[in-house]
């Protein structure tokens, strides 16, 4: 975590570096007054890390303060970069074209009205992402398998994933996700990681909230990298409390024709837990007229799992949440948000996630709940 902390503090430093030079450039009366524009940034830079600090002692509101103003800066501060460096090629491209066609001078394209536009536009696309961050999409998909026999009912299945109860999302955010789940009327519901964020003792009622869903085939629910940064025990016994069974390297059978394998996620080796079983294991043990739905919290598909699973459901990339941050997570998880297909039958499917995480934004990835109707095969 040390590490990490590092280079987060690194790369956010250089990016508040970024944003000052733009503005110093842009507005020269301004060298005089540097100290302020750069205290801002250093403020904003500590914002996080001091939310942090603030909420494990206890002090809910300032942390929750901090939290705001911090997390909407950095999603302000992701979109004016983003625009910063898209007007950079622009003027790259302008200057290229006058060194050799002699076309004339842009006037957006010098440093006054650039950064105004930048700015201006990335606060436009803020206040839409809080908009769009706040209504969520449902999903339906539907699946139809040859294991569950002709006849049988269909087998609803809602996921929810990187809610990220916190300082951000409360208890009004769980009130209406769970007021969507009952109007759905799922026959099992599977939380696919990153449930909480930080320290939740504070956000009353939340999983009494959840509690109230209790499906007929139960809830399940495996760890995300969110719940070892808050603390795995604070975090089992609140996912315990909210009425889930947690899976982790586990398989448990569910009704006549499910099977539902738990994987752990990779951050618990950073906190000294050690992998009992591996996945290829527990996903050769189920029986092959299960319907097997392999939960993980990161869209990671294992080789030598392929054709041992029927779905997998994943989330943790929040499809970049605020574009164009997916270019930067499809380095690290190469697959598209939504369905993939896999060979030998399997399939992948990947949610753009129930919540937020830092900025209360999201712009062209809104949040989603996911249903998956289970149909038998009529041939």
């Amino acid at each position: 975590m040390n590490l990490f902390l590092l280079v987060f503090l690194l790369i956010y430093g250089a990016v508040h570096t970024w944003f000052v030079f733009r503005l110093l450039q842009a507005f020269p009366v301004l060298q005089s007054w540097w100290p302020f524009p750069v205290g801002w940034c250093l403020l904003m830079v500590a914002a996080p890390v001091l939310s942090r600090l603030l909420e494990q002692a206890g002090q809910t509101f300032a942390a929750t303060m901090a939290a705001y103003i911090g997390y909407c800066w950095m999603g302000l501060l992701f979109l004016f970069v983003s625009l910063s460096v898209l007007l950079e090629l622009l003027r790259l491209l302008h200057w290229s074209a006058h060194f050799f066609l002699q076309l004339p001078t842009i006037a957006l394209l010098s440093p006054r009205p650039g950064f105004l536009c930048c700015f201006g536009l990335a606060l436009l696309i803020s206040c839409y992402g809080w908009f769009e961050a706040g209504h969520m999409k449902v999903e339906h998909l539907a699946i139809t398998t040859s294991k569950l026999p002709k006849g049988a009912a269909r087998v609803r299945v809602v996921q929810i994933s990187d809610l990220h109860i916190g300082l951000i999302v409360g208890s009004k955010q769980v009130q209406q996700l769970v007021a969507s789940v009952k109007m759905l009327k799922p026959d099992l519901l599977v939380a696919t990681g990153d449930i909480v964020d930080g320290h939740i003792s504070h956000v009353d009622g939340v999983s009494q909230m959840l509690r109230e869903l209790q499906p007929p085939l139960g809830m399940v629910a495996v760890m995300g990298n969110h719940e070892y940064y808050a603390g795995f025990g604070s975090s089992r016994r609140f996912l315990e409390l909210s009425g889930f069974q947690l899976l982790q390297d586990q398989t448990v059978l569910v009704g006549e024709h499910l099977a539902l394998v738990g994987v752990d996620d990779p951050a618990a080796k950073r906190f000294g837990a050690v992998q009992t079983v591996k996945e290829t294991a527990l996903l050769q043990g189920v029986a092959n007229d299960r319907f097997v739905v392999l939960l993980k919290h990161r869209p990671v598909v294992e080789q030598q799992s392929i054709g041992t699973f029927d779905l997998q459901l994943s989330g943790h990339v929040h499809k970049g949440q605020i574009f164009p941050f997916n270019l930067l997570t499809w380095l690290n998880f190469p697959v598209r948000a939504g369905m993939n297909q896999l060979a030998g039958g399997s399939r992948l499917y990947v949610s753009r996630g129930t919540g937020t995480w830092g900025p209360p934004i999201r712009f062209l990835a809104p949040p989603e709940l996911t249903v998956i109707d289970l149909d038998p095969d009529k041939k």
